[in-house]
This record gives structure tokens, sequence and C-alpha cells, in this order.
């Protein structure tokens, strides 16, 4: 049997207690365990102790509120989600839960067991989501802080010998502009991944509330169509995870090239296959390989990442019924592969950033994106020995180039 999930329920009305515990025990399944405390300083005190998932919170707590006590218990470090309870729907009542730190909430007297499922589930996804960016942004920080005493290090070196005045002026001015850029990093982490996570988890949000108003079987189109925009926003959100794991990955050093021996076309097929879940209408990719011999020597999974992320860019900076083309040639020892596509292309004054961690273009302004994948496929290209280089013109398109040197064994 799963591990239950533990539900804390804070209400002063014992009858709401019995209620809830009546729908949780029609939820399918049934693996919830319910407790239940009517006292607002009795629950901050069990919610001190961290022994449940979730906590379920009535607006009304005697002479406190819920919001009260969400806001203490987020501020003492309580990171598991909290749901408000209501006797009535409004938005006001909605924003003051959202700015209390509240991941969602319900009105009593309507809730059925599907919807309290759902809304338990997807509260607990969130707050996952939520601390894998605040540990991200710790990990930031702690790099941070490790270049900053890098910094003092070196200013301490620099007192220590007889260096020019000038050679010491220089050093000084480098080791500063690198903590001015790592603390840019660190805002622009904190903007795109706020901006990011924020969209997608409205459309979750906000498809699983409209899920739940559709009941009857003539509303299947409708309850699919918004369980396809949680799919999305779901895959959404895993990619920019994705790209924020890998690039720490890839400073760590934990990214290694092992070659071995496979069959290019076969491979790029594949790939072309997976990237068709991410094509817009009528969009097409023209897959052409242009030498006799298919087999080559590279590492196959920084490969397959490469290919990935140019094919969905090529797909996501174009317009609908716009083409890709992509090609790839073996010849005089090297692996050559581009990716055309016929979209937006790239402004001059931003090409000699392109390939900066977070750095967007700026007529891409309403386009999804985190400014990561670029940087990814130039580094995993540097990782495997080769090059990655590109053309492009505004409104005419880019196409993208990849080197890879070809070895005839692992």
């Amino acid at each position: 049997m799963p591990d239950k999930t533990r539900i804390l329920l804070i209400d002063d009305d014992e009858d709401d207690y019995i209620i809830t515990r009546d729908i949780i025990d029609d939820i399918p399944g049934r693996h919830y365990l319910l407790e239940w405390t009517s006292s607002f300083h009795d629950a901050l005190k069990i919610v001190e102790e961290k022994r449940h998932n979730i906590y379920l919170v009535d607006y009304r707590l005697g002479a406190h509120d819920g919001l009260e006590l969400i806001t203490r218990a987020v501020k003492e470090g309580c990171s598991a989600p909290f749901i408000l309870l209501t006797g009535q729907s409004d938005r006001e009542t909605d924003e003051k839960a959202m700015r209390a730190g509240a991941l969602d909430y319900l009105v009593k007297g309507t809730i059925s067991p599907n919807e309290l499922e759902r809304s338990i589930r997807y509260s607990i996804e969130h707050a996952k989501s939520l601390a894998v960016i605040q540990r991200l942004n710790t990990e930031l920080e702690q790099r941070v802080k490790e270049r900053t005493q890098e910094l003092g290090t070196a200013i301490q070196k620099l007192e220590r010998t007889n260096r020019s005045l000038y050679e010491a002026e220089q050093e000084v001015r480098k080791a500063l502009q690198k903590e001015k850029e790592l603390h840019e990093l660190k805002s622009r982490f904190v903007t795109i991944a706020s901006h990011e996570f924020r969209t997608p988890l409205s459309t979750v949000l906000s498809s699983a509330s409209l899920i739940g108003k559709y009941k009857t079987t003539e509303d299947d189109d409708k309850r699919i169509k918004h369980v396809d925009r949680i799919k999305s926003a779901v895959s959404n959100l895993t990619g920019i995870l994705n790209d924020f794991l890998s690039i720490s990955r890839i400073e760590e050093g934990k990214i290694y090239n092992v070659p071995t021996v496979f069959d290019l076309k076969n491979f790029a097929m594949q790939v072309v296959e997976e990237a068709q879940g991410v094509l817009k209408l009528g969009q097409q990719i023209h897959y052409q390989h242009n030498s006799s011999q298919t087999t080559v020597c590279v590492d196959k999974q920084l490969l397959r990442n490469i290919l990935f992320n140019l094919l969905s860019n090529a797909s996501k900076y174009s317009a609908e019924h716009q083409q890709v083309h992509f090609t790839s040639t073996i010849t005089g020892g090297e692996i050559i592969i581009t990716v055309q596509d016929e979209g937006i292309g790239i402004p001059n004054a931003d090409k000699a950033h392109l390939f900066t961690p977070f750095f967007r273009a700026q007529n891409v302004t309403n386009i999804q994106g985190t400014g990561l994948g670029l940087n990814i496929v130039k580094k995993y290209a540097d990782i495997m020995g080769g090059a990655l280089s590109y053309e492009s013109e505004l409104d005419q398109g880019t196409t993208f180039t990849i080197t890879l040197p070809q070895t005839t064994e692992p």
C-alpha cells in the first residue's frame, strides 16, 4: 500500500471536522490520514513538529483567523502547503489567502471528494516545485558567497606581493566584475524562475478548478481539454527544472563525454519523432542524411539533448505551418549537423549575448523560455570537443551548425 498523506484540519467547529472526515472517506483509494485540532495555538505547536504533509485551515478560528495562522507558520519555516477553507467565495479572500502563503482555497459546503483530492494533490506538487526553486536559489547564493571569499583571498594575495599598482588595480577590477556578474546572474535567475513557474502553475490551478464544474458525460471534451492543458503546463515546468539542473551539473563538472558507437541516421529520425510533440500546427521537420556512412562514435545522450533542444527552439520561434530543415553529414573525420528554421531570427544587437545564461533576445518577449537552452547546447558541444555556430537574419530564420569530431571507437 502507498504511504498515507497526513492531513491536519485546523477548525474550531467539530461538525466541520466530521463533514471533512466523511468527504475524505469518500475519496477513491483513501490514502489519507486526517487529524484535527480546534485550537489556534495548539495548531501552531503541531505545525512546528512537521508531522503532516498538508494543512486545511478554516478562515474563522475564534479570536484569530486562518490567514494569521498561515502567515505565522510560513514565517517560522513551514514548507508544507496550506489550503484555506472559507464560508463563501470572493476574490478578496482568494488574494489574501495567496499573499498569506496558502496554495489554494475551498468553499465549505460545496466541496466534493474529487475537488478536495485534486486540491490536495496539486498543492503538494506545487509546494515541491517551490522547494526546488528555493534549493537552487540557495545553491546560487552559496556560490556567490564562495566567489566573494575568493575575492577576499585575491585581495590578501595582492597585499602580500610586490606587484605594481597598475597590476594590482587590474586584478581587483577583474574580481569585482566577476562578483557583479554573479549578482546579476542570481537576479536573472530569480526573475526568470518566478515568471516561468507562475504561468504554468496558474494554468494548472485554473484548469483544475474548471474541471470540477464539468460533471456530465457531455462535458468530456471540456474535461479532456483542461487535462491536456495541465499536462502541457507540467511538461513545461519539467523542462524548466531540467534546464536549471543541467546548468548546475555542468558548472559542477558532473557532465562527462562518453562516446558510444551507433547509427546516426536512425538516431536522428528517432529524435525527430520525439520532437513531433512540440511542433505547432502545420509545422514539419524535414530530415536528410547526406553521407553514405551512418555509423558514428560520440556521446549519444549529449547529442540527443543538443538535437532536441535545437529542434524545439526551431519550432518555438517559428510560426504555424513554417518548416524546419534538419541535416546530418559525416565527412573528413567530422560530424556536421544543421538545424534551419523559417522563424523570427535574431536581432543583430543581441547576437553578441546569444549564449549568455538567462539572456533572451528583444523579439521573444511573448514566447516562453528561460534563456538557458542555447547556453546548455553550447556547453554540451564544448564538452564533446565540438563547436556551435549560427547564421541568422531578422524575420528570415536561423541556421545552427554543430561540428563534432568523429572517432572510430569509444
